[in-house]
């Protein structure tokens, strides 16, 4: 499962690398470090069913010419960029009304899964991004957008896995922010979040 994750995560970096953006290269785009650690703090709490759909997802897109970090990118401006948006909107694969609510509901349990952690660790989310869609602006974009833009650039199969796995967490009492924290920290060197919150009092 392991190998599976940085398989897709060497996938991304690849399709990352050719994004273009308006301004130039991005920074982050020279970050592999960061990057890999972030999407790895993602990837190692999904079952291995949906690591291998989305797997089959980026391969389909390159074979297809496509590239779905740019699809996710690119969707996130429809809120912190809509006039470039809609000169884009065209080439983006359509979504159906059926699966944008299916969507929205996932979203809403993970953004209530954000606020109840940001609560509850406000020094360790203080150097995270906004959560919400409202506070979106030209060079920041939240949670919230960032995931929508995510689920989007899924294929349907990966969609529906994901979405099942987040109501099956929420059922279980869980919170995927709080799981996707604690192995990010301990890879910072942290003890827990609760030593990485301590630490990061200002």
């Amino acid at each position: 499962m392991e190998e599976l994750v940085q398989k897709i995560i060497e996938v991304e970096w690849n399709q990352f690398q050719m994004v273009k953006n308006e301004g130039g290269r991005a920074a982050c785009q020279d970050d592999w470090n960061t990057f890999q650690l972030m999407r790895e703090s993602q990837f190692i709490n999904w079952p291995l069913e949906i690591l291998e759909s989305y797997a089959k997802d980026l391969m389909a897109a390159m074979d297809n010419n496509w590239n779905l970090i740019f699809e996710k990118y690119t969707r996130m401006m429809k809120s912190t960029a809509p006039e470039k948006y809609k000169s884009l909107e065209h080439i983006l694969p359509a979504l159906s009304p059926e699966r944008i609510e299916r969507m929205e509901k996932i979203i809403a349990i993970q953004v209530k899964w954000m606020e109840e952690f940001a609560d509850k660790y406000p020094n360790l989310m203080s150097e995270a991004r906004y959560i919400h869609t409202h506070e979106d602006g030209e060079y920041e974009t939240s949670s919230e957008t960032y995931l929508r833009g995510e689920l989007a650039s899924y294929s349907e199969a990966t969609e529906k896995l994901y979405g099942a796995f987040v109501e099956k967490l929420l059922k279980e009492g869980k919170n995927l922010t709080q799981m996707t924290y604690d192995y990010m920290v301990k890879r910072y060197g942290y003890e827990s979040i609760e030593d990485a919150e301590e630490k990061m009092k200002k």
